[in-house]
C-alpha cells in the first residue's frame, strides 16, 4: 500500500477518534507530506520508510522552521541532509539567521534516504525547545 494513502487512511481514523483536538490535520493534507512542522515539534516525532523512499516535511506554522540533520546520528555511509542544502551540521548552523535553510509557513522540503539505518534531526531555532525527530529506515 501507497504510504501516504495509508497515513491518510490512519490520519482519518485519528481525526475520529480525536475529535476536537487542534493537532490533527484533515486526512487531504496527510496525502501531501509525511511529516508536519508544527511551533515546536515534528509530527510524528518518528516515521519508518523503505530505503529509497522521499520523506516529505512541510510548515504547518508560521514559524520559520529547519529540517537539520545530526551529522553523527545518521549512518556512516548516508547522505548529510538540511534545508538550505548545506553539507554539513556546522555549514547550517553557522547559516543559520532565520532566512539561510529556513522553511516558512506552506513551504516543504524532501529528502530520499538511501540507506538503512537511524537519522535523528533537528530544528536549528527551536532544537532547545525539543524539536527533534528520527527518520527509520528499513
Amino acid at each position: 500500500m501507497d504510504r501516504r494513502r495509508f497515513l491518510a487512511t490512519a490520519g482519518t481514523a485519528a481525526s475520529l477518534s480525536l475529535a476536537g483536538c487542534s493537532a490533527v490535520l484533515p486526512s487531504s493534507a496527510a496525502d501531501d507530506y509525511d511529516i508536519g512542522m508544527t511551533a515546536e515539534a515534528f509530527r510524528p516525532y518518528e516515521i519508518t520508510v523503505s530505503v529509497g523512499d522521499t520523506v516529505v516535511w512541510e510548515n504547518t506554522s508560521t514559524r520559520a522552521h529547519s529540517v537539520t540533520a545530526y551529522e553523527e546520528q545518521i549512518p556512516d555511509d548516508a547522505e548529510y541532509f538540511a534545508t538550505g542544502d548545506y553539507d554539513s551540521e556546522a555549514a547550517a548552523r553557522e547559516a543559520w539567521d532565520g532566512n539561510a535553510g529556513a522553511i516558512t509557513a506552506g513551504q516543504r522540503y524532501e529528502h530520499t534516504f538511501e540507506v538503512p539505518g537511524d537519522y535523528t534531526y533537528f530544528c536549528i531555532p527551536h532544537e532547545q525547545a525539543g524539536m527533534v525527530g528520527i527518520v527509520r529506515v528499513e
